[in-house]
Parts: C-alpha cells; sequence; structure tokens
C-alpha cells in the first residue's frame, strides 16, 4: 500500500457494513446530519448509513469534522 494507507484500512475495507451509505448519499446528507449534532439530536439513530459510513470513511470524516467545526458555536 501506498500513501498514509495501512493494514488497518484495507482491512475496514474489506468488512464493509451493508448498511453503509456510501460517500454520494453521505455527502448529500452531510449538512442535515450536522444539524443534528448541533442541535442535540440523535443522527445515529436517524441516519445511521451515514453514522456507519464516517466511521469507515477517512476522507469523508474529515469533512463532517470540518463542517461541524464551521458551523458550531463561534
Amino acid at each position: 500500500m501506498t500513501g498514509r494507507h495501512g493494514p488497518d484500512d484495507l482491512l475496514r475495507f474489506l468488512q464493509t457494513d451493508d448498511r453503509d451509505a456510501g460517500c454520494e448519499r453521505t455527502m448529500e446528507l452531510l449538512h442535515v446530519y450536522v444539524e443534528s449534532v448541533l442541535a442535540g439530536e440523535d443522527p445515529e439513530s436517524r441516519f445511521p448509513g451515514i453514522t456507519v459510513h464516517l466511521r469507515n470513511c477517512g476522507p469523508c470524516e474529515e469533512d463532517f469534522q470540518g463542517l461541524l467545526t464551521a458551523a458550531g458555536p463561534r
């Protein structure tokens, strides 16, 4: 493997959860997911596929963290 990827990344990829929403769907709803987090709701129950995806996709998790920071309290 090259770059920042390692054996754990490969294992995580090979064990992808069937509930994983995928990058495209996650990006479509990421702003709603972030709003849910900021409102103190439980986004995992409302968007289980996105939650699974964010746990398994580093780039989408980074986008989530960035949007959460940008939209959070100032």
